[in-house]
């Protein structure tokens, strides 16, 4: 049987791999330009979604934003994804990359944007400076016609507010079990 940390480490592989090809630009410009787009884009639909996460996001110590693909099959699944943390005191972006791995019976491809809103500025700094991994699993409530949880809004015990939207707008189920988030050391560069 294979290590735990094998399978963990070939499926955060194969979950960048997954990652869409604008982001995989060769011309670090380029790739900077389009996680900026692709963070606008996002925002905007949350917005449009869930109104109330842009005055959390304007009070917030900072936000990110993911592009995540993910591949599940038979009993494991991983995804990867790159993205943007803007710090709001001081407006620097820092490039970041995420992989994560998730175990259960499923077959199918995910393609998903992740919010991350951050209450508190020493997590937030935390999270750009030394990269985070979530152990949890979190699953939340969705709205109908009014009724049931917040709308496609999970907070986590560190106080972070997590999003997480597909096409179909906000997700009814936001995990972040096995979630590893680090720098990418080619994008932080001039």
């Amino acid at each position: 049987m294979p290590r735990l940390d094998s399978v963990l480490t070939l499926l955060v592989a194969i979950g960048l791999l997954l990652v869409s090809t604008a982001v995989m630009a060769d011309d670090k410009a380029a790739t900077r330009d389009a996680l900026r787009q692709m963070r606008k884009e996002t925002l905007d639909q949350l917005y449009k979604e869930n109104p109330q996460a842009r005055s959390q996001i304007r009070s917030a110590a900072g936000y990110a934003v993911f592009e995540v693909a993910g591949v599940h099959i038979l009993f494991l699944g991983g995804s990867g994804g790159r993205g943007i943390v803007k710090d709001n005191l001081t407006g620097r972006d820092t490039y970041m990359n995420m992989g994560a791995v998730a175990g259960g019976l499923g077959v199918g491809f995910q393609d998903t944007r992740t919010v991350l809103i951050f209450k508190n500025r020493k997590i937030l700094k935390e999270f750009m400076e030394k990269g985070w991994t979530f152990g949890g699993d979190a699953r939340i409530t969705a709205q109908v016609d009014g009724k049931g949880g917040s709308v496609g809004e999970l907070e986590t015990p560190e106080g972070i507010s997590v999003y997480q939207l597909t096409q179909a707008g906000l997700s009814a189920k936001a995990t972040v079990q096995g979630t590893k988030f680090w720098r990418d050391p080619d994008l932080n560069t001039k």
